[in-house]
């Protein structure tokens, strides 16, 4: 009996591998060779660690499946990593959040107008303050207290949603708990941290109040993966606001918070649409 053929559909390819002649020929051939429409392709060649990294999106009057095979064959070849996704897909996440809710409101409300690319089937908080904003928007919301005693609990409690609900991503959008190493190994690449600062920071408490004794004259926000190492992991976005003399501390949280929204919403963003890939402990962005 023979294979239905598959609808038409839209993937987004990703590949890295080390670089060498022929790459490109042997994705795009693949591509061609299986009637595809090439709608938007990108590579990069990175000198310092000697890798290749390519993004493609295709319109595949043959489906996913043969795109699949191909680009299997060709990782056996150039000892590739590789993913085949439907373009616009959007990625099951879940928010995890402390007391304050800035970040939390702009990824609902993205979510909400279409404007993000996430399904958010949790928001996790370790207090019950943000539990109405997650109502608003019609998300569940999970309490799940931390305390020293009660850490590794928390963090299975947290596997066992992930787990049960295929999440595929998760979001620290200004959660006050430090991960253990053995969730932050768990969810290696899958795990997005806003940071209250342009890194190098200020760091311990209050660190726009810190910023303010300082004078600085520009304020910022980092968003990047999260690994066993305290908010060293590869950064995907970063961006900064001038500030002045006339700043107070106040306005500077305002100010603060503004530029968390935007970068952490602008990470989730590349991530959701394969535009991020791992060069050791940097990040490609392909950005439109």
């Amino acid at each position: 009996m023979k294979d239905t053929p598959e609808s038409p559909v839209e993937l987004v390819v990703t590949l890295s591998c080390p670089d060498r002649p022929g790459i490109v020929h042997a994705v795009t051939g693949v591509m061609t060779g299986n009637g595809c429409n090439i709608i938007q392709s990108q590579q990069f060649g990175a000198p310092d660690s000697g890798m290749f990294f390519m993004r493609v999106e295709v319109d595949s009057p043959v489906g996913r499946r043969p795109v699949e095979d191909g680009m299997a064959e060709i990782a056996s070849r150039f000892e590739a990593t590789w993913n085949v996704d439907d373009l616009g897909r959007r990625l099951r996440t879940v928010i995890m959040v402390s007391r304050e809710g800035h970040c939390l409101q702009d990824l609902l409300y993205r979510q909400r107008t279409q404007a993000l690319p996430i399904d958010v089937v949790a928001v996790v908080g370790n207090h019950p303050d943000l539990a109405p904003v997650a109502q608003f928007h019609g998300v569940p919301f999970l309490l799940v207290p931390v305390t020293a005693e009660s850490k590794a609990e928390a963090e299975q409690r947290l596997l066992d949603l992930i787990r049960a609900e295929e999440v595929e991503l998760v979001v620290l959008a200004r959660y006050m708990q430090i991960l253990s190493e053995k969730l932050c190994r768990a969810m290696a690449g899958r795990i997005i941290n806003i940071h209250h600062s342009f890194l190098p920071s200020f760091k311990g408490a209050r660190p726009y109040a810190q910023a303010h004794d300082r004078g600085v004259k520009l304020i910022g926000a980092t968003a990047h993966y999260v690994t066993p190492d305290l908010d060293e992991g590869p950064i995907i976005e970063q961006d900064v606001t001038r500030v002045t003399h006339a700043d107070s501390t106040p306005d500077m949280v305002a100010l603060g918070q503004d530029v968390e929204r935007r970068v952490l919403a602008q990470a989730v963003r590349w991530h959701t649409e394969h535009r991020v890939l791992m060069d050791g402990t940097r990040t490609v962005v392909f950005s439109r």
